[in-house]
């Protein structure tokens, strides 16, 4: 007859046998469902390929992304998270890490992402709505951010060329275009972008340097910048031309005399409000008074007509061009009051 130590000691080999045989059997069963799934096609996770189930919005691949650290933070310190996890397509023009630390070090009283002042704008800024992929960016053009810090509310434009690679504002290069999202795509940049006033605005658009040359001459630069709510009738580089083509004495626009060009200059800007070109048809017809009390301006359709009666036409191809204290409208002529 077995002893009880004996029994116990054949019990215990017997339970080792068995749990060894289950460990073998689920190693086998593991092993097994391995090689099925190796034989399976998995679900893309590629956001550049545009496609699969598992694609992430554009919070997820900002939270993801090695480069968009600092963009998180500031998502998070504006509130903004959610604004990207939504089916709502976006297009992100978004500063990588090292944009931020430049911005940083390189602007007074920030020590920190969540110092940038008035972030809330500056974030918006960077945000067109829609999906643009980069090859439907093209040179000088104009797209509505939304920021809408501005006079009436409306969005301001951020600056876009495409003659080396895409770049905003003058300032910013896109470094990674095309990041797919399941709710829009996003362009890595390396430079911080904010909103701009009408002068700012004009200084990026080559199309109005002789305009830059003429606020310069004329001292304007300040007083344009800090007026609000604004519209400027800005003249084109081939407007400032003509007019010089009008005196023989005149060949640089410094050779213009100041009280001449002062004046000039002052009756481009409408100081009565941001009118943007859907908001001149009530202005049909009427005299508005010109800033700095430089005399009246007609507007007749997209025609303004000067006291002189002279007729000046609206540029209908660069119209719209909102900042932060007005909104620009570029013409085709020189208004003489």
């Amino acid at each position: 007859m077995l002893s009880y130590q004996n029994l116990n000691q054949l019990i215990w080999k017997k339970l080792k046998f068995f749990a060894l045989l289950l460990a073998a059997s689920s190693m086998l069963l593991t092993f097994n469902a391995c090689s099925d799934d190796d034989d399976d096609v998995q679900p893309t996770t590629n956001n550049n390929q545009g496609g699969g189930n598992q694609q992430q919005n554009i919070a997820e691949i900002a939270i993801a992304g090695s480069e968009t650290d600092s963009l998180v933070v500031a998502l998070q310190s504006a509130n903004l998270v959610s604004l990207f996890q939504g089916s709502t397509e976006y297009t992100v023009f978004a500063p990588t890490n090292a944009a931020f630390a430049t911005f940083i070090s390189s602007t007074s009283g920030v020590d920190q992402v969540s110092d940038i002042p008035n972030l809330d704008d500056v974030l918006k800024y960077h945000v067109l709505q829609g999906e643009v992929k980069s090859g439907s960016l093209t040179d000088n053009m104009y797209a509505n951010s939304l920021n809408d810090a501005s006079p009436d509310n409306d969005l301001t434009v951020m600056k876009i060329n495409t003659m080396n690679g895409v770049m905003i504002n003058n300032n910013a290069s896109v470094s990674t275009p095309d990041v797919d999202a399941s709710n829009g795509v996003i362009h890595l940049i390396d430079a911080i972008i904010t909103p701009k006033n009408v002068v700012d605005l004009a200084v990026n658009d080559r199309r109005f340097d002789s305009l830059e040359v003429a606020l310069g001459v004329a001292s304007l630069v300040t007083t344009v910048q800090n007026a609000n709510g604004i519209t400027l009738f800005a003249p084109t580089n081939s407007a400032f031309r003509d007019l010089l083509a009008t005196n023989s004495s005149w060949n640089r626009i410094s050779d213009i005399p100041l009280n001449t060009l002062s004046a000039a200059l002052a009756y481009h800007v409408y100081a009565g409000g941001n009118v943007q070109s859907s908001e001149l048809g009530p202005l049909d017809g009427q005299s508005i008074a010109m800033f700095n009390n430089s005399g009246n301006l007609t507007i007749s359709g997209t025609s303004l007509i000067t006291a002189q009666s002279d007729t000046v036409d609206i540029n209908l191809g660069a119209v719209d061009i909102q900042g932060t204290n007005g909104v620009i409208h570029a013409i085709r002529g020189v208004l003489l009051p």
